[in-house]
């Protein structure tokens, strides 16, 4: 299994469903959901919040794994 590319975000705006548009660190902005983990512990992340995204390599979605 390939890894997967993680950078770093701010989150713009929070859509319905737990997804999120991310705005990256190269000025890319990306549609990213939240990781089940995150959904499981029901970690909160709200608009201008730093996070960590993995980047799906066929140019999708992005998934967010960490905050802070």
């Amino acid at each position: 299994m390939a890894e997967l590319e993680v950078v770093e975000g701010v989150v713009d705006e929070a859509l319905p469903n737990t997804l999120f548009r991310v705005k990256l660190g190269s000025g890319e902005v990306v549609l990213a959901y939240l990781a089940g983990k995150m959904r499981l512990h029901r970690i909160k992340v709200l608009v201008g919040d730093r996070v960590q995204v993995q980047l799906d390599p066929y140019g999708g979605r992005a998934r967010i794994t960490r905050r802070g």
